[in-house]
Protein backbone atom coordinates (compact mmCIF):
# COMPACT_ATOMS: atom_id res chain seq x y z
CA UNK A 1 0.00 0.00 0.00
CA UNK A 2 1.31 3.45 -0.90
CA UNK A 3 2.04 6.08 1.75
CA UNK A 4 -0.77 8.15 0.24
CA UNK A 5 -3.25 5.31 0.74
CA UNK A 6 -1.98 4.75 4.28
CA UNK A 7 -2.39 8.44 5.08
CA UNK A 8 -6.01 8.38 3.95
CA UNK A 9 -7.07 6.40 7.03
CA UNK A 10 -5.22 8.61 9.49
CA UNK A 11 -6.39 11.78 7.74
CA UNK A 12 -9.94 10.51 8.01
CA UNK A 13 -9.59 9.95 11.77
CA UNK A 14 -8.29 13.51 12.14
CA UNK A 15 -11.06 14.99 9.99
CA UNK A 16 -13.82 13.15 11.87
CA UNK A 17 -12.37 14.23 15.23
CA UNK A 18 -12.38 17.77 13.86
CA UNK A 19 -16.13 17.52 13.35
CA UNK A 20 -16.50 16.45 16.98
CA UNK A 21 -14.55 19.53 18.05
CA UNK A 22 -16.80 21.70 15.87
CA UNK A 23 -19.86 20.21 17.57
CA UNK A 24 -18.34 20.86 21.01
CA UNK A 25 -17.57 24.49 20.11
CA UNK A 26 -21.11 24.96 18.82
CA UNK A 27 -22.45 23.61 22.13
CA UNK A 28 -20.28 26.18 23.90
CA UNK A 29 -21.81 28.94 21.77
CA UNK A 30 -25.31 27.61 22.53
CA UNK A 31 -24.68 27.42 26.27
CA UNK A 32 -22.98 30.81 26.57
CA UNK A 33 -25.46 32.68 24.38
CA UNK A 34 -28.49 30.64 25.29
CA UNK A 35 -31.81 31.60 23.77
CA UNK A 36 -34.56 28.94 23.74
CA UNK A 37 -36.06 30.51 20.61
CA UNK A 38 -32.82 29.74 18.72
CA UNK A 39 -32.79 26.06 19.61
CA UNK A 40 -34.39 24.78 16.37
CA UNK A 41 -31.73 26.59 14.32
CA UNK A 42 -28.94 25.35 16.58
CA UNK A 43 -30.32 21.81 16.34
CA UNK A 44 -30.08 22.05 12.55
CA UNK A 45 -26.50 23.33 12.79
CA UNK A 46 -25.24 20.58 15.07
CA UNK A 47 -27.04 17.92 13.03
CA UNK A 48 -25.35 19.24 9.89
CA UNK A 49 -21.98 18.76 11.59
CA UNK A 50 -22.93 15.23 12.66
CA UNK A 51 -24.13 14.44 9.12
CA UNK A 52 -20.85 15.70 7.61
CA UNK A 53 -18.93 13.51 10.06
CA UNK A 54 -21.03 10.49 9.01
CA UNK A 55 -20.33 11.15 5.33
CA UNK A 56 -16.61 11.43 6.01
CA UNK A 57 -16.61 8.19 7.94
CA UNK A 58 -18.61 6.36 5.26
CA UNK A 59 -16.18 7.48 2.55
CA UNK A 60 -13.39 5.78 4.48
CA UNK A 61 -15.34 2.61 5.29
CA UNK A 62 -16.23 2.26 1.60
CA UNK A 63 -12.52 2.28 0.72
CA UNK A 64 -11.72 -0.02 3.62
CA UNK A 65 -14.16 -2.60 2.30
CA UNK A 66 -12.14 -2.88 -0.93
CA UNK A 67 -8.63 -2.49 0.49
CA UNK A 68 -6.26 -5.44 0.26
CA UNK A 69 -3.59 -4.10 2.65
CA UNK A 70 -4.16 -1.58 5.44
CA UNK A 71 -1.66 0.23 7.73
CA UNK A 72 -3.28 -1.33 10.82
CA UNK A 73 -5.77 -4.18 11.03
CA UNK A 74 -9.08 -3.38 9.39
CA UNK A 75 -11.12 -4.22 12.51
CA UNK A 76 -9.02 -1.71 14.47
CA UNK A 77 -9.63 0.94 11.83
CA UNK A 78 -13.36 0.23 11.97
CA UNK A 79 -13.47 0.26 15.78
CA UNK A 80 -11.58 3.55 16.12
CA UNK A 81 -13.70 5.18 13.42
CA UNK A 82 -16.87 4.08 15.23
CA UNK A 83 -15.65 5.51 18.52
CA UNK A 84 -14.87 8.87 16.95
CA UNK A 85 -18.35 8.84 15.43
CA UNK A 86 -19.85 8.07 18.84
CA UNK A 87 -18.23 11.20 20.28
CA UNK A 88 -19.93 13.43 17.70
CA UNK A 89 -23.23 11.62 18.25
CA UNK A 90 -23.09 12.16 22.03
CA UNK A 91 -22.35 15.87 21.58
CA UNK A 92 -25.44 16.15 19.38
CA UNK A 93 -27.41 14.22 22.02
CA UNK A 94 -26.59 16.92 24.60
CA UNK A 95 -28.18 19.51 22.31
CA UNK A 96 -31.17 17.24 21.70
CA UNK A 97 -31.75 16.87 25.45
CA UNK A 98 -31.68 20.65 25.95
CA UNK A 99 -34.28 20.98 23.20
CA UNK A 100 -36.46 18.03 24.26
CA UNK A 101 -36.75 19.23 27.85
CA UNK A 102 -37.50 22.80 26.78
CA UNK A 103 -34.65 24.15 28.93
CA UNK A 104 -34.97 27.87 29.58
CA UNK A 105 -31.66 28.64 31.30
CA UNK A 106 -28.30 26.88 31.35
CA UNK A 107 -26.95 25.70 34.70
CA UNK A 108 -23.38 26.87 35.48
CA UNK A 109 -22.46 23.27 36.22
CA UNK A 110 -23.14 22.35 32.60
CA UNK A 111 -20.74 25.03 31.40
CA UNK A 112 -18.05 23.65 33.69
CA UNK A 113 -18.55 20.13 32.35
CA UNK A 114 -18.64 21.32 28.76
CA UNK A 115 -15.36 23.19 29.19
CA UNK A 116 -13.73 19.89 30.24
CA UNK A 117 -15.34 18.07 27.30
CA UNK A 118 -14.01 20.69 24.88
CA UNK A 119 -10.51 20.28 26.29
CA UNK A 120 -10.86 16.51 25.91
CA UNK A 121 -12.04 16.88 22.29
CA UNK A 122 -9.09 19.14 21.51
CA UNK A 123 -6.76 16.60 23.08
CA UNK A 124 -8.34 13.84 20.98
CA UNK A 125 -7.56 15.86 17.86
CA UNK A 126 -3.92 16.20 18.94
CA UNK A 127 -3.78 12.49 19.77
CA UNK A 128 -5.03 11.50 16.32
CA UNK A 129 -2.64 13.88 14.58
CA UNK A 130 0.18 12.14 16.44
CA UNK A 131 -1.30 8.69 15.77
CA UNK A 132 -0.28 8.75 12.11
CA UNK A 133 3.33 8.36 13.28
CA UNK A 134 2.53 6.01 16.17
CA UNK A 135 5.55 3.77 15.56
CA UNK A 136 7.92 6.65 16.26
CA UNK A 137 5.89 9.05 18.36
CA UNK A 138 7.12 10.03 21.81
CA UNK A 139 3.96 12.01 22.66
CA UNK A 140 1.14 9.50 22.31
CA UNK A 141 1.36 8.19 25.87
CA UNK A 142 1.21 11.73 27.29
CA UNK A 143 -1.82 12.53 25.13
CA UNK A 144 -3.62 9.39 26.31
CA UNK A 145 -2.89 10.19 29.97
CA UNK A 146 -4.23 13.75 29.53
CA UNK A 147 -7.47 12.44 28.05
CA UNK A 148 -7.85 9.94 30.90
CA UNK A 149 -7.30 12.75 33.43
CA UNK A 150 -9.90 14.96 31.74
CA UNK A 151 -12.42 12.11 31.82
CA UNK A 152 -11.81 11.75 35.55
CA UNK A 153 -12.27 15.51 36.02
CA UNK A 154 -15.55 15.34 34.15
CA UNK A 155 -16.66 12.42 36.36
CA UNK A 156 -16.04 14.49 39.47
CA UNK A 157 -18.05 17.41 38.08
CA UNK A 158 -20.84 15.03 37.07
CA UNK A 159 -21.13 13.66 40.60
CA UNK A 160 -21.07 17.17 42.10
CA UNK A 161 -23.67 18.49 39.66
CA UNK A 162 -26.00 15.55 40.17
CA UNK A 163 -25.76 15.94 43.94
CA UNK A 164 -26.50 19.66 43.68
CA UNK A 165 -29.62 18.90 41.66
CA UNK A 166 -31.02 16.80 44.50
CA UNK A 167 -29.71 18.80 47.45
CA UNK A 168 -31.19 22.04 46.10
CA UNK A 169 -34.58 20.32 45.66
CA UNK A 170 -35.47 22.03 42.40
CA UNK A 171 -38.57 21.11 40.41
CA UNK A 172 -38.74 17.40 39.56
CA UNK A 173 -38.98 18.13 35.83
CA UNK A 174 -35.78 20.14 36.09
CA UNK A 175 -34.08 17.31 37.98
CA UNK A 176 -34.98 14.89 35.19
CA UNK A 177 -33.93 17.29 32.43
CA UNK A 178 -30.60 18.26 33.90
CA UNK A 179 -29.90 14.74 35.06
CA UNK A 180 -30.04 13.65 31.41
CA UNK A 181 -28.00 16.62 30.16
CA UNK A 182 -25.26 16.03 32.72
CA UNK A 183 -25.29 12.33 31.89
CA UNK A 184 -24.78 12.97 28.18
CA UNK A 185 -21.99 15.46 28.87
CA UNK A 186 -20.31 12.75 30.93
CA UNK A 187 -20.85 10.30 28.06
CA UNK A 188 -18.96 12.75 25.80
CA UNK A 189 -15.94 12.56 28.11
CA UNK A 190 -16.29 8.76 28.20
CA UNK A 191 -16.28 8.74 24.38
CA UNK A 192 -13.01 10.71 24.37
CA UNK A 193 -11.46 8.18 26.74
CA UNK A 194 -12.72 5.30 24.55
CA UNK A 195 -10.90 6.84 21.56
CA UNK A 196 -7.71 7.10 23.61
CA UNK A 197 -8.12 3.47 24.71
CA UNK A 198 -8.49 2.36 21.08
CA UNK A 199 -5.34 4.21 20.06
CA UNK A 200 -3.42 2.75 23.01
CA UNK A 201 -4.62 -0.76 22.07
CA UNK A 202 -3.45 -0.35 18.46
CA UNK A 203 -0.06 0.96 19.55
CA UNK A 204 0.48 -1.94 21.96
CA UNK A 205 -0.69 -4.43 19.36
CA UNK A 206 1.74 -3.11 16.76
CA UNK A 207 4.77 -2.57 19.00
Amino acid sequence: MSKKQDAMYFDNFIACAGYASQAAQLLKEIFRNFDPAQMPAWMDQIHAIEHSADKKRHSMTDQLAHAFITPIEREDISALSARIDTLTDKLEEVCIRVYMHNVQTIHPGALNMLDVVIRACDQVCRLLEEFADFKHSKKLKEDIIRINSLEEECDRLYIANMRNLHVNKVDIAEVIAWGEIYTYLEKCADACEAIADSVEYVVMKNS
